[in-house]
């Protein structure tokens, strides 16, 4: 007889704080049982992936730079992952931001001025905003899947970049690869941490998790979102609008994304190549789930997320780790992180016993 989950009257606040932090030493202790079974040194991976991020000022300071735009995408996917629609394509809208920021530097490379890099900012905001206008005008008006939409939606982004980096934006003196010219001065977001490449940007992520917390927390407006995500019909009866609140989640999914790619290229990168993201609209998606979708939560779960990026690195370096594992390991963190928040909200009981038969007439 299979065992069957019986929703809790209530969670336990204890029980969803420490949910995270058990799926993390979970996913340590299996990865590095894989490790051994790849034939890798365990303590070595250990050392360059979780612990050598932190140990010299250079590398930690790489770890917020890779925290920035996963902080910044986090968080305006998990307003929408609160209210239930669920943007996956936030690395399309990454990507767009960053075309739209460059239209700047690319079309006017010898303007100056500080205005530059604040225009290329709110110019790929906009270019994120307008890539998750097409899911939201399918999901409200032909009830599209806003999964699919968004990921196909991010397939094309690609193939638009890779259009203009091998076609009218290629940099003719650049050696034939796919890039656009080198970005001025001025178009470049100013350093934050002197001797680092930690930018500005940073400051807007911290900002946007501000925002985040005051607009779910103390708002009526984050009110609206969760009861709609909890309770639709509920919702509907006291007059919310589903297609606004639809709309409005992936305009500042994307939004947040947008932003997140215009600082990419006017920050570390420099100029618009193809390579120009690393997975981060992805590994926001775990980034907002371990972190319980609570905008402070996010903001621990971003900096551990951009030390596995930094860490893989290390070990691919110092330990032989291939790329793969280092995917393999967000993704069991991801996947550790699901199944304990199951038993927060869950409890499992046996065909038979009283709790069972209680929960089953219940049902």
């Amino acid at each position: 007889m299979m065992p069957m989950l019986i929703r809790r009257d209530r969670a336990s606040t204890k029980a969803a704080v420490l949910a995270p932090v058990v799926a993390v030493l979970a996913a340590i202790v299996v990865n590095l049982l894989l490790f051994m079974v790849m034939g890798k040194d365990p303590v070595a991976v250990f050392y360059a992936m979780l612990l050598e991020p932190f140990l010299s000022w250079s590398s930690f300071s790489e770890v917020l730079l890779k925290m920035g735009p996963l902080l910044l995408i986090a968080q305006g996917l998990a307003i929408g992952f609160r209210a239930k629609v669920f943007n996956i394509g936030a690395e399309g809208q990454f990507i767009l931001g960053a075309i739209f920021a460059s239209i700047i530097p690319v079309y006017f490379p010898q303007a100056t001025g500080g205005w530059i890099w604040p225009a290329m900012l709110m110019l790929g905001a906009l270019g994120g905003m307008l890539w998750a206008v097409v899911p939201a005008f399918w999901r409200v008006r032909l009830n599209a899947n806003e999964i699919l939409v968004t990921l196909m939606m991010s397939l094309i982004a690609v193939q638009v970049l890779n259009y203009l980096l091998l076609g009218p934006w290629k940099d003719p003196a650049g050696f034939n690869f796919p890039q656009s010219v080198m970005f001025q001065y001025d178009a470049m977001v100013p350093i934050l941490l002197p001797g680092t490449r930690v930018n500005v940007s940073l400051l807007l992520a911290f900002a946007a998790a501000i925002l985040a917390w005051a607009y779910m927390q103390r708002s009526f407006g984050g009110y609206q979102f969760l009861v709609g995500g909890l309770a639709p019909r509920a919702a509907a009866y006291a007059g919310f609008s589903e297609a606004k609140a639809i709309t409005l989640s992936l305009l500042i999914g994307g939004f947040a994304a947008g932003l997140a790619g215009a600082a990419e290229v006017a920050g570390p990168i420099g100029q618009l190549q193809r390579s120009i993201s690393t997975g981060y609209g992805y590994a926001a998606i775990i980034v907002a789930y371990l972190g319980g979708l609570h905008p402070l939560g996010i903001v621990a779960s971003s900096l551990l997320m951009a030390a596995l990026y930094i860490g893989g690195d290390n070990a691919m370096v110092s330990a032989d780790l291939p790329v793969a594992a280092v995917r393999v390991f967000q993704g069991t963190v991801l996947v550790f992180y699901l199944a304990a928040v199951t038993f927060v909200r869950f409890r499992l009981e046996w065909p038979g016993s009283s709790g069972a038969e209680r929960g089953s007439k219940g049902a």
